[in-house]
């Protein structure tokens, strides 16, 4: 990885009922605010070392004085109405300043490490994207080495289908794509449960 290369880490302002909803849902506004806080910790722990440039964007504001080292990462602000033109926007910006591999990921994925996003950059030498699939269908992960805005577009987020719609605008376009392990992000209850199976993590911890 070098300064041509560009991690996006999407996330939202910590504000209570505005993250987490559907954890909110089952384990009130504060639990899911708290339990937030602790993913955005995580995933600053396993980027702060990447040999990368390393870029927050905000869902709300810019917040210069929080948990994301001013050193480490640079900020921006979220454009757009919709999650995909959000991206598309954040991917273009990458790619109109020089980049030649730009990597988007959330900030809700407790299975994902260090090693895995460095794999995605490695991949990008020999394809136009790598996708890292979730379990619920969509991706916790987007890397490409040139802009390609149909990914973004007419898409149902949040949705099962998300990661083969996906798939079948790269088949059509016949683009080279690479997909990681598949792995779960932290939206429900249930998937808070499902810490236990890792060694230095435990779903009690979390609440």
């Amino acid at each position: 990885m070098t300064d041509n290369d560009r991690l996006i880490i999407f996330v939202k302002n910590l504000e209570l009922g505005k993250v987490k909803t559907r954890l909110a849902k089952s384990i009130g506004e504060d639990q899911a605010l708290s339990i937030y806080q602790k993913l955005l910790l995580y995933t600053k722990e396993i980027t702060k070392s990447l040999n990368a440039e390393k870029a927050v964007y905000y869902s709300e504001r810019v917040d210069n004085n929080d948990l994301w080292d001013n050193m480490l990462f640079s900020k921006a602000l979220q454009q757009g109405e919709e999650l995909g033109e959000k991206m598309q926007n954040a991917f273009a910006d990458a790619f109109a300043q020089g980049k030649q591999r730009v990597i988007i990921i959330g900030s809700d994925c407790l299975e994902l490490e260090t090693y895995m996003i460095k794999e995605a950059f490695a991949v990008l030498e020999n394809n136009d994207v790598v996708l890292g699939p979730a379990k619920d269908g969509g991706y916790y992960l987007i890397g490409m080495t040139k802009f390609l805005p149909t990914l973004f577009e007419g898409k149902n987020w949040s949705t099962e289908d998300l990661l083969m719609d996906t798939i079948l605008d790269l088949k059509k376009m016949k683009a080279k794509y690479y997909l990681l392990k598949t792995l779960n992000d932290i939206d429900t209850v249930e998937d808070l449960k499902s810490l236990d199976k890792f060694p230095n993590q435990k779903s009690e911890d979390w609440f």
